[in-house]
C-alpha cells in the first residue's frame, strides 16, 4: 500500500534516455540521440564514472535542439514560490524538497492524485512562473518529458527518503535548503493518534510492523 511518492524532475537535456546510469525510458525516439549511447532500462547497479557521464552530456549538447538547461539561483527562488503555489492549490503534502541546478527532489505524501498527475501539475506551474518571470525564453522547454517516481510504503522508507533530499544540495556544496511548504513528518500513517483500524494499520500488524 503506497504512502507517499518520491519525484524527480529533471530539467531539459538531462537525464536522456540512454543515460549512460541508466533510465526509465523503452525507448530512444530521436535518431541523433540514439547515436550518443545505447539504451538500458533502469538505473545501472554500477554506475559509470563522472568523466563518462560529463562527455555524453558534451556530446549531447551538441545535438540537442536547445541548450541544456541549468537553474541559476534566481530561477531555483522562482522555482520554490512556484511549488508553494502548487503545494497549495492541489494540497499537496510534501516531506521533503532539493531544487539543484538540474533536477527537482520532492516527496509528497499519497493523494488523490496519481504520481504522474502531481509530476504533470508541478512541472506547468514551474514552467508557467519561470515564463512569466521572464527567466526562460517562452519557446526553451523547461523539463525533460517525464519524470522518475520511487512508491513508498513504509515510515522508514519515508524518513531515509527525507535524509536522502537534504544530502543532495550538500552533496553538491549547495546551502541547506528550508522551503515553507514543507511539512514535518509525523510518522503518518502510524503517526501518534492513528486509527488503529485503518486499512494501512492492519497491513503492517500483518506484516509484523
Amino acid at each position: 500500500m503506497v504512502i507517499a511518492y518520491h519525484l524527480i524532475l529533471t530539467a531539459y537535456g538531462w537525464w536522456l534516455p540512454n543515460d549512460p546510469r541508466g533510465s526509465s525510458s523503452q525507448t530512444v525516439a530521436s535518431d541523433i540521440i540514439a547515436e550518443l549511447g545505447e539504451l538500458h532500462r533502469g538505473r545501472r547497479r554500477v554506475q559509470p564514472p563522472s568523466p563518462a557521464i560529463r562527455d555524453f552530456y558534451t556530446r549531447a549538447e551538441r545535438v540537442l535542439k536547445f541548450p541544456l538547461l541549468e537553474f541559476s539561483s534566481d530561477d531555483i527562488r522562482t522555482i520554490a514560490d512556484a511549488l508553494a503555489e502548487s503545494m497549495g492549490e492541489y494540497r499537496y503534502t510534501c516531506y521533503a524538497c532539493a531544487i539543484m541546478p538540474d533536477h527537482v527532489h520532492l516527496l509528497i505524501r499519497k493523494h488523490r492524485d496519481k504520481a504522474e498527475d502531481m509530476i504533470a501539475n508541478v512541472q506547468e506551474a514551474v514552467r508557467l512562473r519561470l515564463g512569466n518571470s521572464g527567466l526562460r525564453a517562452p519557446d526553451h522547454p523547461v523539463w525533460a518529458k517525464s519524470g522518475w517516481k520511487v512508491f513508498l510504503d513504509h515510515p522508514d522508507d519515508i524518513r531515509r527518503t527525507i535524509r536522502y533530499i537534504r544530502q543532495n544540495p550538500l552533496k553538491r556544496r549547495m546551502p541547506p535548503q528550508a522551503w515553507i511548504f514543507i511539512t514535518e513528518y509525523n510518522g503518518w500513517p502510524l503517526h501518534p493518534g492513528h486509527n488503529p483500524n485503518s486499512p494501512y494499520a492492519k497491513q503492517m500488524r500483518e506484516y509484523g510492523h
